[in-house]
């Protein structure tokens, strides 16, 4: 059986800093400004209320591992987290892993990450800074 799997496309942005210790985010906004150092992409294709069903039931595991690939032209990087029984997968906006065990009302899609944006390939973050396209795959066992 294959383990359930959602893929976030996004675009970057010359504001991408990616200095945040402890979050990375991709929004659906269309705009970032130099505050949202936790953001490495935006206009996201899928927002957490559109994940399928599986997938957010799946998450909803405290002992599930979340592996997070993330792609950037001929750049990528890995983290990993777990879910946690508390995540509701119902943000519109966007998606947000934690290196924390804090999960919000709708935001927050995976907790005690291995990384945050700061923790990010620095190539990977100028690609991103250079309008990259990212794609994001999220696997869940």
């Amino acid at each position: 059986m294959t383990p359930p799997r959602e893929q976030i496309r996004a675009v970057g942005h010359e504001h991408v800093s990616a200095e945040h210790a402890s979050t990375l985010e991709l929004t659906s906004d269309e705009f970032l400004t130099p505050a949202g150092d936790c953001i490495v992409g935006i206009e996201a294709d899928c927002v957490p209320a559109e994940f399928d069903d599986d997938f957010a039931v799946a998450c909803q595991d405290d002992n599930a591992t979340i592996t997070i690939d993330i792609e950037v032209g001929e750049h990528s990087d890995q983290l990993t987290a777990r879910g946690d029984s508390d995540l509701t997968f119902e943000g519109e906006r966007s998606a947000v892993i934690r290196t924390s065990e804090y999960t919000d009302d709708d935001r927050t899609i995976a907790v005690d990450a291995s990384g945050a944006a700061a923790d990010l390939d620095r190539e990977l973050v100028s690609a991103l800074a250079d309008r990259g396209a990212v794609t994001v795959t999220l696997t869940v066992e």
